[in-house]
């Protein structure tokens, strides 16, 4: 079994994970005066990110970026920071929350997505209406629902606090504040969150070992679901990958709603096609980052594991492999508590500690 995942999983990446430790991977580009590079590490089995070239990581753009996602004065009342909805202890979820709350009690309509693994991603948020982390980064501090604050008062904050204009000043190599240079230093630290340090990872590099029922998790989550060809997997690794991302990111329907009440990608790109449509997350880290779907509507992973094995519902954008399911994959009792030992495996507990690999 462990070779079995070792040739889809390693094969593809293993060099690239090999080359990662004599590499900083950062995209190459010029860095400001008086800054050094950010050792960009990329994990074992992983592929080398395409990184930002107008925005190479430097360790002063990281450390500033990693002070403002903890910083409350970029919310209306001091209150709220990015990391108030995005806790590094559950690898940057709001672990517990079906939705957010903002700075001013109000809530929010979808579940805080997870952050790990962004230097691999190309669309953020749950509808991808984000190209990029920078575009990403402002959004919540002005949304009027979750931050609340004006992006003048947020830079005006900063630039009464003498430490900030020194360290602003180093980052970037000039004095000066700015909505883009708060925006790029997020991204900066954002870009350095890497999680590749969970059992399956270790059992990957004979570190660990799987038991006997999340071996047969694996062997679920890998088997497609095809009673033609006499297959009757869970049919996952379809939209979530052989490889060590855990996702291909893209936008699909997965059978929550008849009638999708979230116009989801739509309400991006206008088209009837995306209605109901939603990012597929990675699956790492998952036994901490519940509640789980974009409005956060299932507790735990066994809730999710039942439907995917029996609660599918049709609707005109669901996903084609799901609709070829009949209602879904149909898996009994055991074999839903395997896909779920399984998937608690993909938990990096060094991740949650605060160390990347």
């Amino acid at each position: 079994m462990r070779r079995h995942w070792k040739s889809l999983a390693f094969g593809l990446f293993g060099v690239a994970g090999i080359l990662a430790g004599f590499a900083q991977g950062n995209g190459g580009g010029t860095i400001p005066k008086g800054t050094t590079r950010y050792n960009f590490v990329v994990p074992p089995g992983f592929p080398v990110p395409v990184l930002p070239r107008d925005n190479v990581l430097t360790n002063e753009g990281v450390a500033l970026g990693q002070r403002l996602f903890n910083e409350t004065k970029l919310s209306g009342n001091n209150t709220q920071s990015c990391a108030s909805c995005h806790s590094p202890a559950s690898a940057f979820s709001d672990q517990g929350k079906a939705v957010s709350v903002g700075a001013t009690g109000a809530k929010g309509t979808r579940n805080a997505m997870a952050l790990f693994n962004l230097a691999y991603q190309h669309d953020f948020f749950w509808d991808g209406r984000a190209p990029s982390l920078r575009n990403q980064a402002l959004q919540p501090i002005q949304n009027p629902v979750e931050m609340n604050q004006t992006l003048p008062k947020a830079i005006a904050a900063l630039s009464a606090d003498k430490t900030y204009v020194a360290q602003f000043a180093k980052a970037f190599g000039s004095a000066g504040i700015t909505s883009t240079r708060i925006a790029l230093a997020l991204e900066q630290f954002e870009l350095t969150l890497l999680s590749g340090n969970s059992k399956f990872d270790l059992s990957q590099r004979g570190l660990a070992r799987l038991t006997a029922q999340e071996q047969r998790g694996a062997r679920l989550f890998q088997t497609p679901f095809n009673p033609r060809q006499n297959q009757f997997g869970a049919d996952c690794a379809r939209c979530h990958g052989n490889g060590p991302l855990l996702s291909n990111f893209e936008f699909r329907n997965n059978g929550l709603d008849a009638q999708p009440k979230d116009p989801g990608r739509q309400a991006v790109t206008g088209r009837a096609s995306d209605l109901g449509k939603f990012k597929t997350p990675s699956l790492r880290n998952l036994s901490v980052t519940g509640p789980y779907m974009h409005d956060g509507r299932f507790e735990t992973l066994e809730d999710v594991v039942a439907h995917y094995s029996d609660g599918i519902l049709p609707s005109a954008t669901l996903d084609p492999g799901l609709a070829r399911q009949a209602g879904g994959v149909h898996l009994s009792a055991a074999d839903q508590a395997a896909l779920v030992a399984f998937l608690k495996t993909l938990t990096d507990n060094k991740y949650l500690n605060g160390s990347n690999p």
